[in-house]
């Protein structure tokens, strides 16, 4: 280690044989990471929403298929679900569908990403959002109703409401991992940050890996810590005084 040649300036340097530089391949890898990670939560947030209600419905048809896909998406690891959207799912459906996923489609990796990444925090994000509803006083689901609304007007309008104030702190916790999990999206061939690390320390610069994943792990807390402040900041706007904390 006593001769090893710390050059924190190395992701400045030229691209070998380009006009480029390492530091814009991160600031590219950057950029598709937040796209697949913000993607994803929007999957997430309205997917895991309509599973995590329909877990808490009367109806145990409705109820069992949510289960059922909360605890196939939840168990499954995010790596094998990706490479099943990627790899598997083409070979299964027709062989002109399969030919354009594989071929034409844009982007297929990132695109592939967003939805693996999406369905599969959905699960999680279903799984809180259940909780945030049982968590809530039986008598407000009476009391919605006795005021005449259906059950979907009192899940609209009284439960869900709540429900999403009582989670926030936890949905903090999946929306800062999402952009984690992101990562994971370079098996696929998806050009994230990860993946540019990879390519940068294992083709190009592999005598300097310390610094540039070192460069790499502090934007992964930078984009965490920003992704908690945010959602600290909602929380303190939406608090409920005796269901959620305040943000401290």
């Amino acid at each position: 280690m006593s001769q090893y040649q710390w050059d924190w300036l190395v992701i400045f340097e030229n691209v070998t044989d380009t006009d480029e530089f390492y530091y814009q391949w991160l600031i590219s890898g950057l950029g598709w990471t937040l796209l697949i990670a913000l993607s994803a939560w929007v999957i997430a947030l309205i997917l895991g929403t309509i599973i995590g209600t329909a877990r808490t419905l009367p109806n145990k048809f409705v109820a069992g298929i949510a289960t059922a896909y909360v605890e196939l998406f939840r168990n499954i690891p995010l790596i094998v679900q990706l490479f099943m959207w990627f790899f598997v799912l083409p070979e299964m459906v027709p062989t002109n569908i399969g030919n354009w996923m594989k071929q034409d489609m844009p982007h297929p990796g990132i695109i592939t990403s967003i939805i693996g990444l999406g369905l599969f925090t959905a699960a999680r994000v279903a799984e809180q959002i259940r909780t945030g509803i049982l968590a809530l006083p039986r008598g407000q689901k009476n009391a919605g109703l006795a005021l005449g609304l259906t059950l979907a007007q009192t899940y609209r309008h009284v439960l869900l409401p709540m429900a999403f104030r009582v989670v926030i702190p936890p949905l903090t916790s999946e929306f800062m991992s999402i952009f984690k999990n992101s990562a994971v999206a370079y098996s696929i061939t998806a050009t994230e940050l990860f993946f540019q690390m990879k390519q940068i320390t294992g083709d190009y610069k592999p005598a300097n890996q310390i610094e540039v994943v070192t460069i790499v792990g502090l934007i992964y807390i930078l984009v965490a810590f920003s992704a908690n402040r945010i959602m600290t900041f909602i929380e303190r706007r939406v608090q409920v005084p005796g269901y959620i904390s305040g943000g401290k």
